[in-house]
């Protein structure tokens, strides 16, 4: 097992119902980027650690070096939380998640798309 899996795991539904509760108040329709923010807004109150739009490195046969791929919200180093606000999650949005979790080595990592009625419909988990 990860050795980060349960830390991840135990945040996992806390980002959840912050999740629910930012599209309970602002409903689905609106960009990412407003979810998002609102998002880090409820993880804050919440006491989530979080930090958005994280520069993630990359390792190739032994050279490091910084792109911005910027991931949405990493909670407590753990845990990536990646936002959509789309029709339908296809493939390269699960795509795109695994390589976060890849690049950064981490176990678990959350889906969620603002764009459903019922945001528990756009809640994926991976792992």
């Amino acid at each position: 097992m990860h050795p980060k899996y349960q830390r991840a795991m135990s945040w996992t539904e806390q980002v959840i119902g912050a999740a629910i509760e930012v599209h309970r108040l602002k409903g689905p329709g609106l960009l990412e980027p407003i979810y998002e923010k609102c998002l880090l807004r409820e993880l804050t109150l919440r006491n989530v650690p979080a930090k958005s739009q994280v520069t993630v490195p990359i390792e190739y046969k032994g050279f490091v070096f910084e792109e911005p791929l910027r991931l949405d919200v990493l909670v407590d180093d753990s845990l990536i939380v990646e936002l959509k606000s789309v029709e339908a999650i296809t493939p390269i949005h699960v795509a795109q998640l695994l390589s976060y979790m890849k690049l950064l080595d981490l176990p678990v990592g959350l889906l969620i798309n603002f764009h459903e009625l019922r945001l528990k419909d756009g809640i994926r988990r991976l792992t």
